[in-house]
């Protein structure tokens, strides 16, 4: 049943103040994640010998539903609720985060999963859309607050930065932080004291490559491909050269069944393969139109919380994807990093729509603050 402008129920006042636009690009990434893990996932799951080769499908149709439901869910909160379920996810993120170095799952030399009855999640996902709605929060408030506001922020960065690289993830870290240095130059603070984060940016990174050998490895492997494993990266290129144009055809890809990530990290390649360039590139759009779609939103808005905290957001959504896409290009070093809404992930999923919820809820538009503080 259509809605109309009249409608002053919740969901008729939703309807006509989320951007429709943004919502279905973002329906359209789940749309293609269910795509990519009927062509991707069974191949994994006979290769790992999984009781059913359906295993993964059947899972990440429930995590889709659910990220779909979390996501419309929050787009409808005011953007106080939005706030107090940022500061409440946060809180509580960064605490079982903490916990991931004392009895988290170790895998592959990082501790970042917590094993809970039934799943298994990895909480520094739910952290990173948290702290960018925090941080504007905290930012915006520094008008009123002063340098307290910014004492807040700084030192809960800082304890979130420690915590991330003592798991060791270092390109969770750096997603962080690339956030909040856009966040501070959006909100317009000392231009030196930006370049100050930037240079001790590069300083840790120098740091992380002399200290941290899984750093320092992938970044060589990256710089010189014969010092070391290649294999993902190679099959993937491979993959993307095999699908050409047009791709191969759904459920027609070889190279797929070599990659032990396939239905994860490097499923943009198996997107290559099957699809062919022109979806890869379709793809890369989506997201783009998202971020610029984003952008264009903020244009005229005066509430400062909002341009922080959806700026962050946005940063943070475009940076994974690109981090993905790119690794997976070879364009970058490999990094463990999922394609919002397409790889497969419980954790990844419902945090990537947690913060995409979040994003719809600020960006809806308001006649005045007022209307706005009584929604």
């Amino acid at each position: 049943m259509a809605l109309s402008r009249a409608d002053t129920s919740v969901l008729g006042r939703w309807w006509w103040t989320v951007d429709r636009w943004t919502l279905a690009a973002l329906l359209s990434l789940v749309g293609f994640g269910y795509v990519m893990l009927l062509a991707a996932s069974p191949g994994v799951a006979e290769r790992i010998g999984a009781s059913s080769r359906d295993i993964f499908i059947l899972k990440q149709v429930f995590f889709l539903a659910a990220a779909t439901a979390v996501m419309v869910s929050i787009s409808v909160m005011p953007v106080k609720l939005v706030r107090r379920l940022a500061l409440l996810g946060c809180i509580g993120a960064l605490l079982m985060t903490m916990a991931t170095l004392s009895v988290g799952v170790e895998i592959k030399g990082a501790r970042r999963w917590l094993h809970l009855p039934g799943l298994t999640i990895q909480p520094s996902e739910f952290m990173k859309p948290c702290f960018a709605v925090v941080a504007a929060w905290l930012l915006a408030e520094g008008r009123n607050y002063g340098w307290r506001a910014y004492a807040a922020v700084g030192a809960l960065f800082i304890l979130i930065i420690g915590t991330l690289a003592k798991q060791p993830d270092m390109g969770m870290l750096m997603v962080v932080a690339s956030v909040f240095c856009a966040q501070l130059f959006v909100v317009g603070i000392n231009i030196i004291l930006v370049a100050g984060c930037g240079v001790v940016g590069v300083l840790g990174a120098i740091g992380a490559y002399f200290t941290m050998p899984h750093f320092r490895d992938r970044l060589d492997r990256f710089l010189d491909p014969a010092s070391g494993d290649t294999y993902q990266v190679t099959v993937a290129m491979e993959a993307f050269g095999h699908g050409g144009l047009l791709g191969v055809g759904p459920g027609e890809g070889r190279l797929k069944a070599m990659l032990p990530d396939a239905h994860a990290d490097f499923v943009y390649a198996v997107a290559g393969e099957e699809f062919g360039m022109m979806i890869c590139l379709l793809i890369l759009g989506i997201f783009g139109f998202i971020v610029l779609r984003g952008l264009l939103r903020l244009l005229g808005e005066r509430d400062m919380f909002i341009i922080l905290g959806a700026t962050g957001l946005l940063t943070q959504f475009g940076l994974q994807a690109f981090i993905n896409m790119a690794s997976t290009l070879h364009l970058i070093p490999t990094k463990g990093m999922t394609l919002p809404f397409i790889s497969y992930g419980g954790s990844s999923v419902i945090a990537v729509a947690l913060g995409a919820g979040m994003l719809l809820a600020l960006t809806r538009r308001r006649i005045s603050r007022a209307a706005q503080d009584e929604e």
